[in-house]
């Protein structure tokens, strides 16, 4: 936990902002993976965490704003429970450590909130993501499950986006923890693997790295030598010489805060002339957007500087003709490029998205993007200091979208076919770094990793 001070104050922003009302923030439950006594690894609801600072199963915080109350709802084990999973800090003692003064038994909580409904107060509640409390929420309140995410308070997510988008001193150092042991994660890969392994070997010893520095995994690890395909977790294909492998894995802390980082590795000893040459293309992109970062920078702009970055390299290669403006203007980088620049990163690895992307990443005049590409940028908007947040541009030939592309002669004023055809089976490269944004500019988080073409060769030794 962070200090006392910290969650009473974090409390007294969000109700000042909120004015009046009920603001209901559930925690999380367990959850069984087959049957309900065999549990997935636990995870708090994230901004019952911020506010609550509590992080064990089945609480429920609820704030009156009107009567200025917080009550804590949940249950202490019981002897039975105990003997399996031994003794635990009352709730009273976990409470009285971030200022929560009043806590009552789970079971209260469903009348406070059904004598609200019937006095018509304004209640507040985020949308939910898990069906246990979708439910427990449809009950209580007296709304079908089916509205109860139109239902939810959208003055309530813009306001707790607007105090977690910020990050603090603390919060900090909590995040370039799990920076520093998602690097150590990905110099675990890059130095172990070998012709003959399997995806799933490596992606173990890779998680194996996070849990024995004292974490977690921030998301299901995309370790694949097919890493044209953006989100392509690990499986049993073998690691063959003249292949890439593409890692992106990031670590959560004892604190519930991420870390996610990419890496592209050759398999053999050395890139190939052709990998290192798209390598260092991704590279130039990414160093270009880096440099645009500061408060007052659009990312959106920072995206496009990438893009353009990418078409700039790959015309040099003779892969793309024409003005590259237009052709980043018409979409033409989305063959290569199909996938958003960064996002916000925090105690959610893609921090608040469950709160909703249009107002983490987005404002009321710059809205999302439809159009193929645009539409994965998750983060668009103007930065600001306090932000964190990914760089992560990437090349990724996939032979499908190749394929469909060129019969249908989509900008073909743009990309020469012919050229791409030859790098079908190439795969895909990503590198991704995390950043804070500072008054003037940037600084990168954590210890930093090898990224250049050489800087990885010279950890390829075997």
């Amino acid at each position: 936990m962070f200090s006392r001070e910290t969650y009473i104050n974090r409390r007294q922003v969000l109700k000042k902002a909120m004015g009046s009302g009920l603001i209901i923030l559930p925690g999380n439950e367990e959850v069984g993976m087959n049957y309900r006594d065999n549990i997935y690894h636990f995870r708090q609801d994230s901004s019952f965490l911020y506010y609550a600072g509590i992080d064990r199963p089945s609480l429920f915080l609820i704030i009156d704003i009107d009567a200025d109350l917080e009550i804590l709802f949940g249950d202490n084990l019981t002897i039975e429970q105990t003997v399996w999973v031994g003794p635990q800090d009352s709730l009273n003692s976990d409470a009285e450590k971030t200022g929560i003064t009043t806590v009552q038994p789970f079971s209260f909580a469903e009348a406070v909130l059904k004598n609200a409904v019937q006095q018509k107060r304004a209640i507040h509640f985020l949308p939910p993501y898990r069906a246990a409390i979708t439910l427990k929420l449809s009950s209580w309140l007296d709304i079908h499950p089916n509205e109860i995410a139109k239902k939810s308070s959208i003055p309530l997510s813009k306001a707790i986006i607007a105090q977690r988008s910020y990050k603090t001193n603390e919060e900090l150092i909590e995040i370039e923890k799990a920076v520093d042991i998602t690097a150590a994660m990905h110099l675990k890969a890059i130095q172990s693997a070998r012709p003959g392994m399997t995806e799933y070997e490596i992606a173990g010893q890779v998680e194996g790295t996070a849990i024995s520095l004292g974490g977690h995994l921030a998301f299901p690890t995309i370790l694949t030598v097919n890493g044209q395909y953006l989100h392509n977790h690990a499986g049993s294909n073998v690691l063959k010489e003249g292949q890439l492998v593409l890692c992106d894995c990031g670590a959560e802390n004892n604190m519930r805060y991420a870390g996610d980082m990419t890496r592209t590795f050759p398999v053999s000893k050395t890139f190939t002339t052709q990998q290192k040459e798209i390598y260092n293309i991704v590279l130039k992109a990414e160093e270009a957007a880096i440099a645009t970062l500061k408060p007052g920078t659009f990312f959106k702009d920072s995206h496009l500087t990438a893009c353009k970055e990418i078409l700039t390299g790959l015309k040099s290669l003779g892969l793309v003709k024409g003005d590259l403006d237009e052709a980043v203007a018409a979409g033409a980088h989305t063959l290569f490029f199909q996938c958003g620049l960064g996002h916000m990163m925090g105690m959610d690895v893609h921090d608040m998205e469950n709160i909703g992307e249009e107002y983490v990443g987005y404002t009321e005049t710059l809205k999302k993007s439809t159009e193929f590409g645009l539409k994965s940028l998750r983060l668009a908007k103007e930065l600001e200091e306090g932000f964190v947040l990914t760089v992560e541009p990437g090349i990724y030939f996939i032979p499908e979208l190749i394929n469909q592309w060129q019969a249908e002669k989509k900008y073909s004023e743009f990309i020469n076919y012919d050229k791409v055809q030859a790098y079908r089976n190439f795969g895909g490269i990503r590198i991704e770094e995390d950043f804070l944004i500072t008054k003037e500019s940037y600084k990168l988080l954590g210890k930093p990793l090898a990224k250049t073409a050489e800087d990885i060769e010279a950890l390829r030794t075997f």
